[in-house]
């Protein structure tokens, strides 16, 4: 804080001092919201409000002020006649653009039409001792934006109106499931297991009880133990993270909503996630109707149900049925031209490598509300496999805009089926497919206690609203992306 602008505002705040003014009082008493005070009628006095000063226009003997918060703004006006030549002089010789005031004043409407707040007393509420940047710059400042999200929040209103989604939506969500009859339950973030999902861990180590942890990838072995015990429903908004790669759909660190209720199978998960989708459109954006990408959605009409097997065939013309050896099927996408770009594609297992096949030639070109279904067992180690056809799951995942934003499937309730299958993922890692999962033998010993029928679901929070905004970068979609130190 060397600068000349930063000099200047230090020299401001101890005049502010010797003045007698109190720089860093410990309250301002509100009686209105900046929104709720754009709503007044005119006349209305006694309004006092506060927010951080994003303008200022100077007039003479008037000045033109607009103060801020993440949700509004509102243009006040300090006349010097109305105020008294000290404090008009105090405000024009001291304060600055980012500063925080707090005012007392009656509501008008300027002859351009403009909601302000004619300012009969203010105070001082906190001085900035850096500039605000004058203009923002948008992507070519991306990184900026990301390290130092706060003024992002300040400067860009895409950023305030995307991420005021996100609490809304949470909230939304959050109603929906407690009037649904579901509880909101949480569970240990630090496992000794990387269960719940396929992919890599973040490591660390508790120094008391001498041994190495992992933060969780998914909380579902745990909901599910939970439901063993005796809930019937139950959801939890869970931090999760994936030591994985960088992209603009990928986040190491995420918020997971996932959910479980007894007696269920997907089918029945299948409408409740299409009925929460709706309950957030409707909540959060007043619209069924959205636009993705210059397409408009609107998501009240019929939603399609395909096939993965379907799916790939109609975009590939490979029947994944024909080729159960992973050799064959390798070999097959070569034949056809299609690349897989993945550095050890020799070690993974069949499901991850159907995985990426449809990842690479199928999700991208589904954009509107598509659920897919009936999935290859070897890709769900932790679902029930069909009735009908034992290499198939009871399983959907919800895609839209290219995007999966909902996983859900029957749960595996059988301890003995699910040895045999994680037997054969740990046999996979061992293979040197780091992304198979491990064995998890307490969660096996809860099974064997018993479990209902059981249908779950889990979906990102950050991906859903990335989808929902027409976003290109998930890191958009939280409030304080992890960047790399510089």
């Amino acid at each position: 804080m060397n600068n000349e602008q930063t000099e200047g505002r230090i020299k401001k705040l101890a005049t502010l001092k010797s003045n007698g003014v109190s720089v860093y009082p410990d309250r301002f008493e509100t009686n209105y919201e900046l929104t709720d005070a754009l709503q007044l009628e005119d006349g209305t006095s006694g309004v006092r409000v506060a927010g951080r000063i994003m303008s200022i226009r100077n007039f003479n003997k008037l000045i033109f002020i607009t103060i801020s918060n993440v949700q509004s703004s509102l243009q006040l006006l300090l006349k010097r006649d109305e105020v008294g030549q000290v404090s008009f002089e105090q405000f024009n010789d001291l304060i600055d653009i980012g500063d925080f005031i707090g005012v007392s004043g009656r509501m008008y409407t300027t002859k351009t039409k403009e909601k302000t707040l004619r300012i009969e007393s203010y105070i001082f509420l906190g001085k900035a001792l850096r500039s605000l940047p004058e203009k923002w710059h948008g992507l070519s400042n991306v990184e900026v934006r990301y390290r130092q999200r706060y003024l992002d929040l300040m400067m860009t209103k895409e950023t305030q109106n995307r991420l005021l989604s996100r609490s809304k939506m949470i909230r939304s969500i959050r109603r929906f499931f407690e009037d649904e009859g579901f509880l909101e339950v949480e569970t240990p973030v630090l496992q000794h297991t990387s269960s719940g999902a396929i992919a890599k861990p973040f490591r660390t180590y508790h120094n008391t009880l001498d041994t190495e942890l992992n933060l969780r990838i998914a909380p579902e072995t745990y909901l599910k133990r939970l439901i063993v015990g005796g809930f019937t429903k139950v959801f939890e908004f869970a931090k999760c993270f994936r030591n994985e790669g960088i992209s603009p759909q990928h986040l190491q660190e995420f918020t997971m909503v996932e959910g479980y209720a007894a007696y269920w199978n997907y089918e029945d998960t299948m409408k409740l996630m299409q009925e929460m989708v709706m309950n957030i459109l409707k909540e959060t954006f007043n619209s069924t109707i959205i636009t993705i990408k210059g397409q408009t959605i609107d998501f009240s009409l019929e939603w399609e149900v395909i096939t993965f097997r379907d799916l790939i065939f109609r975009e590939t013309g490979i029947d994944i049925n024909l080729y159960p050896n992973i050799k064959e099927l390798i070999q097959e996408t070569k034949e056809r031209n299609i690349e897989i770009d993945h550095s050890g594609v020799d070690t993974l297992g069949r499901g991850n490598f159907i995985d990426l096949l449809y990842k690479k030639t199928c999700r991208p070109k589904l954009v509107k509300p598509t659920f897919l279904i009936q999935h290859p067992i070897d890709l769900s180690p932790l679902a029930r496999a069909k009735d009908e056809d034992h290499t198939l799951t009871d399983r959907f995942q919800l895609v839209v805009n290219g995007s999966e934003i909902i996983n859900a499937y029957s749960e595996l309730v059988d301890p003995i089926e699910q040895r045999k299958r994680l037997e054969a993922q740990a046999t996979l890692k061992n293979n040197g497919d780091l992304e198979a999962m491990e064995m998890d033998e307490d969660y096996l010993k809860a099974m064997e206690y018993g479990m209902p029928p059981i249908s779950g679901w889990g979906f990102g929070i950050e991906r859903l609203l990335m989808v929902l905004t027409d976003c290109d970068s998930i890191k958009e979609c939280t409030l304080f992306p992890l960047t790399k130190k510089l």
